[in-house]
């Protein structure tokens, strides 16, 4: 019997990686939602549909044509990545909930995360792991290393969750990141994204030359197949940062229409409710509990005990 080489068996474990991280994953969020629908607190079906859909768009990334042309085309590779960084990562952060969240936040190991998700950090993590990977000997040797290529997707993911995440996930923000910050927070990811795809797309020089034989095979000049990698990446960053600028600015809206909502329920009931009480209490989500404290009449503090949130 042949023994397979260090490297084959080393290859063999992390294209099963690649596939049994998402499954677990996926295993893990399923038994949280029953236990949370068990208790009375169940996810939202259309978070539970975003997170699925996100586990599939993983998976058609990194299995089928998808996969096996990224290695022979660089403007699939593109879509490959954005796919896991951007597609996939957003609508798995769409499926979470703080209570989905709580198990693995009291774990030692999961406490870092609330410090990943620093706006800040996020963003510069995401930008970081971007670049190094368009690093032209970096991004070649993934065409031939097993290993590197899975931990290129899994940092791809990983780092796509963690730039979401200050946007769109349940855990606590800091208090500065407002509506505003969010408009320059998305500008932040679209500025360096948009930054490299220029550079694909205008520059007659061949950053990845390893790709240059297949994409003639296929009638394709390797400038042509690196500008076209360049477009793609600049049509979806342009498509996600506009779709991202309404969201916030309708949310915006919404927000400052149910706090002067708020103001004059309390003005109509004769409760003591100022305007900044009001807009912490609607950022948090609260506005509906606060609604109800003023239709029955109670005092309102500046400040709510530790605990209470912004209602």
């Amino acid at each position: 019997m042949s023994v397979l080489p260090l490297a084959g068996v080393v290859d063999t474990f992390w294209a099963v990686m690649e596939v049994a991280v998402p499954l677990g994953i996926a295993a893990a969020y399923l038994k949280r939602a029953n236990s949370l629908a068990d208790e009375g607190r169940p996810v939202p079906i259309w978070r539970q549909l975003c997170f699925a859909l996100g586990i599939i768009v993983v998976g058609g990334s990194v299995a089928g044509p998808i996969d096996d042309q990224a290695d022979k085309l660089l403007w699939v590779h593109m879509i490959q990545h954005l796919m896991l960084a951007d597609v996939a990562s957003l609508l798995i952060v769409l499926g979470f909930t703080g209570p989905l969240l709580q198990p693995l936040l009291s774990f030692r190991a999961g406490r870092p995360l609330r410090r990943l998700t620093h706006p800040v950090v996020a963003i510069s993590l995401f930008t970081l792991n971007l670049y190094i990977w368009h690093i032209p000997f970096l991004y070649q040797a993934v065409l031939t290393d097993t290993s590197l290529h899975v931990l290129e997707h899994l940092l791809f993911l990983g780092t796509g969750i963690l730039l979401w995440m200050p946007l769109f996930g349940p855990l606590p923000k800091p208090q500065w990141f407002g509506k505003g910050a969010h408009v320059i927070y998305t500008v932040g990811i679209w500025a360096p994204a948009m930054i490299l795809a220029n550079v694909f797309m205008w520059s007659d020089v061949v950053f990845y030359p390893d790709y240059s034989a297949t994409a003639e095979a296929v009638g394709i000049t390797p400038i042509a197949d690196q500008s076209t990698s360049g477009a793609i990446l600049m049509g979806e960053c342009t498509f996600l940062a506009l779709g991202i600028f309404a969201w916030v600015f309708l949310n915006w809206a919404k927000e400052d229409i149910e706090k002067q909502d708020l103001l004059d329920l309390a003005f109509d009931r004769h409760v003591e409710l100022s305007a900044a009480r009001a807009a912490r209490a609607v950022a948090a989500g609260r506005g509906p509990e606060l609604r109800a404290r003023i239709e029955a009449g109670q005092t309102i503090p500046e400040h709510p005990p530790p605990g209470a949130g912004g209602g």
